[in-house]
């Protein structure tokens, strides 16, 4: 009971903090948005689209195009300005359709679209693949619409109606995709890459600067005073714990929470995802724990933790995949427990794994959070009965 009322106590103050909740709460929500947003941008390559004719026909193939994955079209650019866009990098082509194009093909002629690229650009291949693929949608669908033409009146939109009835009409051929390559170490893009490393990343940062909790218990004596009444020295140190445990715990749901229900994000098989973020949670909570006995003071702990906790991030793959770094940092990064969180999610997100797929990765957190949770009981109780 000891234990639980000084855990009780302990997050009564830290709730009244304001800055407290900044972090915990305000913080990772919007760094997850910002990171979410800039990497499913990324994702996304950006066409400029010239069209001097304006017609339905030449429209089509903007919807078409704008339609394709990928890609994200942009009408609103005068071709100098496009050409401009283009030579800066801001746009990956530039599609210039002919001013006359619905003319050309209501005539039974051909109507040009001029594609313009970067020949060094390393998307060159791929936004021409996406415009090639556009107008082969289109292409058939005039044809269609021409070989009709004598079934429908006589006129080419009257076959062109026909044909995208038919059209509509027709079964969809599914396509499924599969990775080959299941070693693939890559997060998903958008929300459900920033939202689980930023857990990993906030929850550490946070338990971190949480050893100020307990600086702060030994500063205004009130582990002194505890002391003096029945209850022991290990029935502190589990107070302690507890509370920061709860603190990685709180923190870990609300992610969850609002990655999930406002974001969109997937967080994979349910068991595996609540081993976990539980097992991380203690890994945080060790951690944080023993700050509160290696800092003197609790501006210490709020100023230095966050920042051991940013560059532990940094080393351990919660800021870019591992994989795109050299052998040696990725090595340096396994020696942080962050690689083998950010190991599992990848393993959880990207493969479908479930607690089975994961298990080296938690018996190693499980290593970290043994570890540190020893290693901070042993000092917080030194201190104690000093």
């Amino acid at each position: 009971m000891t234990a639980l009322a000084l855990a009780a106590a302990e997050l009564r103050r830290m709730l009244r903090d304001r800055t407290s909740m900044f972090f915990v709460v305000l913080l990772p929500i919007v760094v997850i948005l910002l990171v979410g947003v800039t990497v499913h941008g990324a994702n996304q390559m950006r066409v400029a689209v010239v069209n001097g004719n304006g017609g339905p026909l030449a429209q089509h193939l903007v919807t078409t195009l704008d339609a394709s994955s990928g890609i994200k079209v942009r009408s609103d650019l005068s071709l100098a300005s496009a050409r401009t866009s283009l030579r800066r990098g801001e746009l990956a082509a530039v599609v210039v359709l002919d001013p006359s194009f619905d003319a050309k093909v209501r005539s039974g002629a051909s109507g040009s679209v001029q594609v313009l690229v970067q020949k060094a650009s390393s998307t060159a291949p791929a936004v021409m693949s996406s415009v090639d693929g556009a107008v082969a949608e289109e292409v058939a669908r005039l044809h269609a619409a021409r070989f009709v033409q004598p079934y429908g009146g006589g006129t080419f939109d009257n076959g062109l109606t026909l044909a995208d009835r038919a059209r509509s009409l027709a079964p969809v051929i599914g396509v499924r995709t599969t990775t080959v390559n299941s070693t693939s170490n890559f997060l998903p893009l958008g929300f459900n890459y920033s939202a689980p490393t930023m857990l990993v990343l906030f929850v550490f940062i946070n338990s971190l600067a949480g050893g100020a909790i307990v600086i702060s218990s030994r500063k205004y004596g009130v582990l002194d005073r505890a002391l003096a009444s029945p209850a022991r020295a290990r029935d502190l140190v589990l107070g302690e714990t507890l509370t920061l445990f709860t603190l990685a715990a709180l923190q870990t749901l609300l992610i969850v929470g609002i990655g999930g229900l406002a974001f969109g994000v997937s967080w994979g098989n349910p068991l595996a995802a609540a081993a976990l973020v539980t097992v991380w949670a203690l890994v945080g909570t060790g951690a944080g724990v023993l700050a509160g006995t290696v800092f003197r003071t609790p501006e210490q702990a709020a100023s230095i933790g966050p920042s051991l906790g940013i560059a532990a991030g940094m080393l351990g793959g919660c800021m870019w995949p591992l994989e795109i770094v050299p052998a040696v940092m990725r090595t340096l990064g396994h020696a942080l427990p962050h690689a083998w969180a950010v190991d599992a999610w990848v393993q959880i997100l990207s493969h479908g794994g479930g607690i089975t797929s994961i298990g080296r990765q938690l018996a190693v957190l499980a290593g970290f959070a043994l570890v540190l949770l020893a290693a901070a009981s042993w000092r917080l109780n030194r201190r104690l009965i000093a």
